[in-house]
């Protein structure tokens, strides 16, 4: 009789090969997908069979069918949108949790999940500087960290007004306004959707010439109303330029005026973790609520967001929930009190892994490191004929502009030309940008997640967009 070794070893077998295959070709395979929509359809699409089929099998004809499919985000040359890779502890505990499949609801449906998550939080609020006293939660990215910490805000501000949202929902409820900038990300809005606060609660307020909440512009928004619960959310780091909002400056002013503050810092709050940087979130500790992601900076596998609230009691009232089967065990965490998923995935081990990997000085390091490539990176390429630099990097983040060579060339004109580069960039396979349309104006993204960027990664891409623009004005 086959014990249960044997019968996973040939699928084991089958994985672990293909995933070193993938892992040994990654600095050298094409960044961008290869494959068109059409190819991977005809590589992916079989006939489901009566019968099934061996699972090694299943495992080898997977890894062979996805060829071309796969962008290498996880490689030292992928700059789109803000995506990090994993480090290799925290890839071994991902594959860790994978085989131990636990349910992570409670104490009692796996003890070692829930306490490798209860330190992990711990570790992750001395990191970026949180309030010990903070609750938080480990969930699938920054979209569910927003609507978590949203959640518990929409039952704070609502209880001041004695009304229970959790028992009564929201028909009927004091209307809740948001205050913000036109920088906010659309993971925010989704959240208010989900939320039922919608869309049409959020008042846009003016920036300055850094894409930053302008303290006037907020001050002037609490004072003349309408009156009643509010949220201010602010910006740790936005998707352009990595704006940071003057939360030492923003934050006492919603305050004065009873109003919750939320901060996006979905990459930009591990600025936090390093000395050069902290100076940008000086004040952001007086939040009320903060959402980042572990799959951007830290590098841990998708999928991985952390919220965390500074008013405990209310993030547990809007999370919590009790049944007569339900085993709780004395003082132990339950993270069903802090997440909106009831079945979900042990994913503090990874992040658990990561940080023992790294410690305080490996997350400072790639923090550095990845806003000193942003630096080169965008410099390098600004320098260039036919390139523009658009904003420099005051972390990872920052954009470039393509100029079309023709006499009397128009916006519209710099915009295609910027467009058609990128494209050339992706075709190339040496590098993987995002474009982005900023103030008016199309421009190329640049934006360093990942713990394997190099200065030889670096390198490359700036002499490939040289290349590139050598043979466009051939």
């Amino acid at each position: 009789m086959p014990n249960s070794l044997d019968r996973f070893r040939p699928a084991l077998n089958a994985a672990i090969q293909a995933a070193q295959t993938y892992l040994e070709n990654l600095d050298e395979a094409p960044v961008g997908a290869t494959a068109d929509l059409a190819t991977l359809r005809k590589q992916l699409r079989k006939d489901l069979t009566d019968d099934g089929l061996a699972p090694e099998q299943v495992i080898s004809e997977l890894a062979r069918d996805v060829q071309g499919g796969l962008i290498a985000t996880g490689g030292g040359r992928f700059y789109g949108w803000v995506i990090g890779g994993a480090v290799p502890a925290a890839l071994g505990a991902d594959i860790l949790t994978s085989v131990w499949d636990q349910n992570c609801a409670l104490y009692a449906t796996s003890p070692a999940a829930a306490v490798a998550e209860e330190i992990a939080g711990d570790w992750l609020k001395e990191i970026l500087g949180l309030p010990k006293r903070a609750s938080f939660a480990l969930v699938t990215g920054c979209q569910m960290a927003h609507t978590t910490c949203l959640a518990a805000a929409r039952h704070a501000l609502l209880a001041k007004m004695n009304w229970d949202v959790e028992e009564r929902g929201l028909f009927g409820a004091p209307p809740i306004r948001i205050l913000t900038s036109a920088m906010r990300h659309g993971t925010f809005e989704r959240a208010i959707q989900y939320l039922g606060i919608g869309k049409a609660a959020v008042q846009y307020l003016d920036a300055d010439d850094r894409d930053c909440l302008r303290a006037d512009a907020l001050e002037r928004a609490l004072q003349i109303g309408p009156a009643g619960p509010t949220i201010v959310l602010l910006q740790a780091g936005d998707v352009n330029i990595g704006a940071m909002d003057d939360f030492k400056t923003l934050i006492p002013i919603a305050k004065r005026h009873g109003a919750w503050v939320h901060v996006d810092g979905a990459f930009g709050l591990w600025a936090g973790a390093n000395a050069r940087y902290k100076h940008f979130l000086a004040g952001v500790e007086s939040a009320d609520s903060w959402a980042t992601d572990g799959h951007k900076w830290l590098n841990v596998p998708f999928d991985c967001g952390y919220a965390f609230v500074a008013n405990a009691e209310s993030h547990r009232a809007s999370m919590s929930h009790r049944a007569s089967y339900m085993i709780h065990v004395g003082d132990a965490r339950d993270e069903l009190d802090w997440t909106l998923e009831w079945s979900r995935r042990a994913r503090g081990f990874p992040t658990y892994a990561a940080l023992r990997q790294l410690g305080r000085h490996g997350v400072a390091d790639i923090v550095a490191r990845c806003c000193e490539h942003a630096h080169t990176i965008v410099t390098g390429i600004g320098k260039l004929a036919g390139a523009e630099l658009v904003w420099e990097p005051t972390i990872n983040q920052g954009l470039v502009r393509f100029l079309d060579p023709k006499p009397g060339a128009t916006d519209k004109d710099h915009d295609r030309r910027t467009d058609e580069v990128i494209a050339a960039i992706t075709a190339s396979g040496v590098a993987f940008f995002g474009g982005t349309t900023w103030r008016g104006k199309r421009a190329m993204r640049v934006s360093v997640s990942c713990w394997q960027t190099s200065a030889e990664d670096v390198a490359k891409t700036v002499s490939a967009v040289e290349r590139i623009l050598s043979e466009g004005r051939d």
